[in-house]
């Protein structure tokens, strides 16, 4: 499983550990991520993603899964998350289709 967010596609940063002499060894930085999960309205299902901490807070403040993926241009989401807009797109249409016959 990649140290990848599913929102905002950080990852996994390299750096240094700095001793008190100067030495240096190379370090990595990973992201804090969680396992969570949100509720889609449209699908009506829970869905589980691995996000950090700053994606959780993202969707959140964008009013959850459904608004935050619909309101978010593809060029700027990673793969995972264009699928499950894919399949949010699909549901809405298919809702719409049920309630106009």
């Amino acid at each position: 499983m990649a140290r990848r967010c599913g929102i905002t596609g950080k990852g996994v940063l390299t750096g240094n550990n700095v001793s008190h002499a100067n030495n240096k060894s190379r370090r990595r930085f990973l992201p804090n991520l969680q396992e969570t999960s949100f509720f889609s309205d449209v699908l009506g299902t829970s869905i589980q993603l691995r996000l950090s901490t700053n994606g959780i807070r993202t969707v959140e403040h964008n009013g959850g899964l459904d608004s935050f993926l619909l309101g978010t241009a593809d060029r700027k989401l990673p793969a995972e998350a264009l699928t499950l807009k894919r399949r949010i797109q699909r549901a809405q249409i298919r809702k719409a289709e049920g309630a106009a016959a």
